[in-house]
């Protein structure tokens, strides 16, 4: 008989942020209806302890992500091998991204225009919400009026400095950089390039044991964001507007289960319960944060460790799918524009909606990746087919929610189309180098 004493079970994260997160909607629930969100203790708390901590915790992963998303798009792109494989593996990966986007914002059009739900607003909340929300709409609508647009837009992604790009967070522009610098490690195979190759392995991997020691926070970070939800707005501003968010969960929820499901089964060969099970820490994470980037290091490990994918393959898919395959954005994005129109009065004829479908599939490939990153294109979108854009002030109040909804369909996408990608790629890693997968972040950390 051992002496030793009997290793203590230890709780694995997921449980741990979904403890977070109802303790977290409970306890601000009670703040909202025993004292309000006018309340002075429930004004400080939220301004001066749990929003910071919520903000802080968001910082601290923004700022190990631009070197995360950068060496693990260059060392996905390098591991391809030859350009050949690059292609094959891009092309599907677009197509993918191409369809599931299409039938997202297909299937949130088709909705609202059954259920109408800019029809059943209550005329004066609905403008007590308006004039709420006018400042940051205007704010908004102003941020929409400079962002690049045609010809300039596509430009943008080609750095002129890449230094500048990195310091201006412009996403997409840092990753065409390390797509490019990936063929290029394709292409060279010398002593030298293999070092590099190395190097940028050893950025990814301390990026991800740093963002691994951040992570230990969320459980805490999750506990702020839902307090500060609930204690701030309650159920009322979703009852008012239920109709509304009724369609939008209804449509996220169609496409997570079922049109995901189908692609899962039939294009990948997948059982959906087996991925939804592998996938559900990924999917608490991008609740919680209702940011895709946020959750990226999570969904690679997920990747890795519990679907079992090819790195070379999950590397470049989420690295890639972490600002392009927005399904639930691009879904939210027409949803929102024809409740809008449906609300002002504005009857949008079916060229115009095809119009609405085909921006909104552009924008969810250029959104940020960050909390309420689609509401400048919305605003854009609304603009174009002349829907007044200041009405985003009516959404306001439940875009939080809203976006952690979306961002949890986004993020689910980005490892459904690592899984559909996958099928028939070979799991090998860079011949010739040494690429060890990273070691994993443990689920059982202690806090």
């Amino acid at each position: 008989m051992s002496d030793a004493a009997p290793r203590k079970e230890k709780l694995a994260l997921h449980w741990k942020m979904a403890i977070g997160f109802i303790a977290g909607l409970l306890l601000g629930m009670v703040a909202y209806y025993t004292s309000g969100s006018d309340a002075q203790w429930v004004q400080w708390l939220t301004k001066y302890v749990t929003q910071p901590f919520g903000t802080l915790f968001l910082r601290l992963i923004f700022m190990l992500i631009l070197p995360l998303l950068f060496s693990a798009l260059v060392i996905g792109v390098s591991e391809m091998g030859d350009i050949k494989s690059l292609g094959r593996v891009g092309w599907k990966t677009l197509a993918y991204t191409v369809v599931a986007s299409g039938i997202a914002v297909l299937l949130g059009l088709g909705l609202v225009n059954f259920f109408k739900p800019g029809a059943g607003v209550d005329p004066l909340r609905a403008q007590a919400m308006l004039e709420q929300g006018r400042e940051r709409a205007n704010d908004i609508v102003h941020s929409s009026a400079t962002q690049p647009k045609g010809m300039d837009m596509l430009m943008s992604i080609v750095p002129d400095n890449v230094f500048k790009a990195a310091a201006d967070n412009t996403i997409l522009a840092v990753m065409f950089f390390a797509l490019f610098l990936g063929i290029g490690l394709v292409l060279t195979r010398t002593k030298s390039t293999a070092t590099l190759l190395q190097a940028i392995n050893g950025l990814f991997e301390v990026s991800m044991t740093l963002i691994g020691l951040v992570i230990r926070l969320a459980p805490y970070a999750v506990f702020c964001f839902m307090f500060n939800l609930a204690a701030l707005f309650g159920w009322d501003l979703l009852a008012s507007l239920s109709q509304y968010v009724g369609v939008v969960v209804l449509a996220l929820a169609i496409h997570l289960f079922v049109v995901y499901s189908l692609m899962l089964k039939f294009l990948g060969d997948w059982s959906p319960r087996k991925f939804f099970s592998g996938v559900r820490e990924a999917m608490v994470m991008a609740f919680s944060t209702a940011s895709s980037n946020a959750t990226l290091p999570v969904s690679l490990r997920v990747a890795e460790n519990q679907l079992k994918l090819p790195p070379r393959i999950s590397r470049f898919v989420l690295t890639v799918g972490a600002t392009a395959n927005q399904n639930g954005t691009a879904l939210f994005e027409g949803v929102t524009v024809l409740f809008l129109a449906q609300f002002f009065g504005v009857d949008l004829t079916l060229g115009e909606q095809a119009t609405v479908m085909f921006v909104c599939i552009l924008g969810g490939v250029g959104t940020a990746g960050v909390p309420a990153g689609s509401l400048p294109v919305i605003a854009l979108i609304c603009t174009m087919v002349g829907v007044p854009a200041e009405g985003i002030g009516l959404i306001l109040g439940v875009d939080r929610f809203l976006d952690m909804c979306r961002t949890t369909l986004n993020v689910t996408g980005d490892l459904m189309l690592a899984a559909v990608v996958s099928k028939g790629e070979p799991y090998e890693a860079l011949e010739g180098v040494d690429m060890p997968v990273p070691p994993p972040v443990s689920n059982e950390v202690d806090l």
